[in-house]
């Protein structure tokens, strides 16, 4: 990408939908840290690319945990905005990422995981709570067992809600943090890790085409990621649900 940003790649564009690979560390929007967030850095390319007078239009449809990398969508128009939106509400945007967790958990399982989640706003963490509690939000996702390594397993997720930090959350409760999570898995991670969670596919109609969208992201070849050979990542994906 040219411009004031070029660490973030574009993966694809056209008129109504802007596909980039997040970097970690980047905020997706803005937040009280003042760092600059991926809406404003890609509004401020898009302004500079296309040359283009007063504000920029980007509509954020959906968010990254800012530790979190790989694969997000942008709407370039009010339009796309509404329609992602709705994809995303009615889960029809199928997300899928891949995480290092903490433990040797049984390899090609799928299991499903629903659990009750209370974000505390005043520290922005989330807990499991007793189904029905107040102000609790329904969180479910799938997750299989690609491989295990030094201890670790490697997790490719498929997620059916969008909670806030669901799949630091709900791994953590099952006993199996992610690595390098220091708010969900302090006991077992150091200090300045990275936590190993990535977005490694968005797949949804185009909203204006309805042509059927698939677009990837790989995590890069550190570790704890370099434990498994970078095939193992380029997997077949859940079908939707």
């Amino acid at each position: 990408m040219s411009g004031t940003s070029p660490h973030i790649q574009v993966i694809y564009e056209d008129n109504h939908v802007l596909v980039v690979d997040k970097p970690v560390n980047i905020p997706s929007q803005e937040d009280d840290s003042g760092d600059l967030d991926m809406l404003r850095l890609l509004k401020q390319d898009l302004k500079i690319r296309y040359d283009k007078p007063g504000n920029v239009y980007l509509g954020l449809v959906q968010r990254l945990d800012r530790p979190v990398g790989g694969v997000m969508v942008f709407a370039k128009t009010s339009k796309a905005a509404s329609r992602l939106s709705d994809q995303v509400r009615t889960r029809v945007l199928h997300k899928e990422y891949v995480a290092v967790v903490h433990g040797l958990l049984p390899q090609q399982t799928q299991l499903k995981v629903t659990h009750s989640l209370l974000k505390d706003t005043s520290v922005n963490t989330v807990k499991v709570v007793p189904a029905g509690t107040e102000g609790a939000k329904v969180a479910v996702l799938d997750y299989m067992v690609l491989g295990v390594s030094d201890g670790f397993s490697l997790v490719k997720i498929t997620l059916h809600t969008g909670r806030p930090h669901q799949i630091r959350v709900q791994m953590a409760a099952l006993g199996c943090p992610l690595y390098g999570d220091q708010k969900y898995g302090a006991s077992v991670n150091k200090p300045g890790q990275q936590i190993a969670l990535w977005s490694t596919l968005l797949s949804f109609p185009h909203p204006v085409t309805k042509e059927q969208l698939v677009h990837r992201s790989y995590p890069p070849q550190e570790h704890p990621w370099r434990l498994w050979k970078p095939d193992i990542y380029k997997f077949e994906t859940f079908p939707n649900k």
